[in-house]
C-alpha cells in the first residue's frame, strides 16, 4: 500500500511539473511569436532589413508616423536606435532625400534618439512633433513650417443706406472703430471666416462678396514674432439688428461710410478701406472687387480659390 501511494504521489508530481512547464513553453512561444511579428512590420520584402514603414512622396521624401506604427513604449531607446539607423541606411539606398518622423507625445524619448542621428524639430501641434532629416549632402532643402497666420474681418456694406457695420474692441487701448473679424482657422476660406466671424462678435448674419484688400505684416506680437496677413471681405447684410458679443466688443454700431472715412476714431487700414467701400458704393464695387473663382488644382481632386479682378466675359470664355 505503502508503494502505491508513494507511486502515486510521483506520478502526480511529474504530470504538475510538466504542465507548468507547457505553460511556460507556451507564454514564452506566444512572447516570441508577439515579438516576431512586429519585428516583420519593419521587414522590407526586397531586401529583408529591419525598417520603419513609411509613405513615399511625391518629392521623394518618406513619411514614418509612429502614433500609427507598431512602435510602442516597451521598445528601448537603443532598440529603437538601431532601427532608426537601418531605416535611414537603406532609405539612402534608396534614393529617397527626407525623412519626415511624426513623434507622439507617449513617445517623445524617441525624439532624442533621432536628433542623435541628425533630426532637428521642424514643427510641433498638439500631441505631436514632427523633426525632419535631410538625406542628400549640402545644405537642407526642406521647407520651414508656415510663416504667417491669417486674420481675416468683414466690412458688412448695407448699400440701401451707405452704411457699414463697425465694432470697438473691449480689450484694446485704444477703442477704435474697426471692421468685425477674428483668425481663419485651417481649412477654412477666407469668406467663410469673415461671415463666421461678424455672426460670433455682432449677431448679423452676412454673405461673402468679394475682397477688399490684405495686409502683410512681419515680426507680429500676436503671432510669436512670425508674419501676419490680414484680408479685408466686402460682405452684404442678410439681417440687421445687432446683438452684439460683450466679452469681445464694447460698441457696435451702423455707421456712415462718409464718416468713417472721414474720422480719426478709427485706424488707418480702416479709414482707408472705408474710403475705397465710399468708391465702390458712388462708382461701382466692380471698381473695387478681387472676385473668387474655384478652380480644378492638379492635383486630383483638389480645388483652390482664386481672387481677382472680374475678366470681360470675352476673355473669360476662352480660358
Amino acid at each position: 500500500m505503502a508503494s502505491l501511494t508513494h507511486k502515486l504521489h510521483y506520478f502526480l508530481r511529474n504530470a504538475l511539473a510538466n504542465q507548468i512547464c507547457f505553460l511556460h513553453t507556451t507564454r514564452c512561444v506566444r512572447a516570441f511569436t508577439h515579438s516576431t511579428r512586429r519585428l516583420q512590420l519593419y521587414t522590407d520584402q526586397g531586401t529583408h532589413a529591419n525598417v520603419l514603414i513609411g509613405k513615399v512622396d511625391r518629392f521623394g521624401g518618406v513619411t514614418v508616423v509612429l502614433g500609427e506604427s507598431d512602435i510602442t513604449s516597451e521598445i528601448s531607446d537603443g532598440g529603437f536606435s538601431k532601427l532608426l539607423r537601418d531605416s535611414l541606411v537603406q532609405w539612402r539606398t534608396e534614393g529617397r532625400v527626407a525623412v519626415w518622423l511624426h513623434v507622439p507625445l507617449s513617445l517623445s524619448r524617441f525624439a532624442a534618439v533621432a536628433s542623435a542621428h541628425g533630426f532637428t524639430y521642424h514643427h510641433a501641434h498638439q500631441d505631436k512633433a514632427t523633426l525632419a532629416l535631410w538625406l542628400p549632402a549640402g545644405p537642407s532643402r526642406l521647407p520651414g513650417f508656415a510663416t504667417h497666420q491669417i486674420g481675416v474681418a468683414g466690412a458688412v456694406v448695407d448699400e440701401s443706406n451707405g452704411k457699414v457695420l463697425v465694432v470697438q474692441d473691449k480689450n484694446k487701448t485704444v477703442n477704435a472703430w474697426k471692421f468685425p473679424g477674428g483668425l481663419s482657422e485651417p481649412g477654412e476660406n477666407i469668406g467663410t471666416t469673415a461671415v463666421r466671424e461678424v455672426f460670433e462678435e455682432t449677431g448679423v448674419r452676412s454673405e461673402f462678396k468679394s475682397l477688399l484688400s490684405i495686409r502683410q505684416q512681419h515680426d507680429h506680437p500676436g503671432a510669436f514674432g512670425l508674419s501676419d496677413m490680414y484680408v479685408v471681405c466686402r460682405l452684404s447684410p442678410l439681417t440687421y439688428d445687432i446683438n452684439f458679443c460683450t466679452q469681445e466688443c464694447l460698441r457696435c454700431e451702423w455707421l456712415e461710410l462718409a464718416k468713417l472715412a472721414d474720422t480719426n476714431a478709427t485706424t488707418p487700414i480702416t479709414s482707408r478701406l472705408a474710403k475705397l467701400l465710399l468708391h465702390g458704393l458712388n462708382r461701382g464695387f466692380d471698381k473695387i472687387d478681387l472676385l473668387m473663382e474655384e478652380l480644378p488644382a492638379i492635383y486630383s481632386g483638389r480645388f483652390y480659390q482664386l481672387y481677382h479682378r472680374a475678366l470681360p466675359q470675352a476673355l473669360k470664355q476662352k480660358g
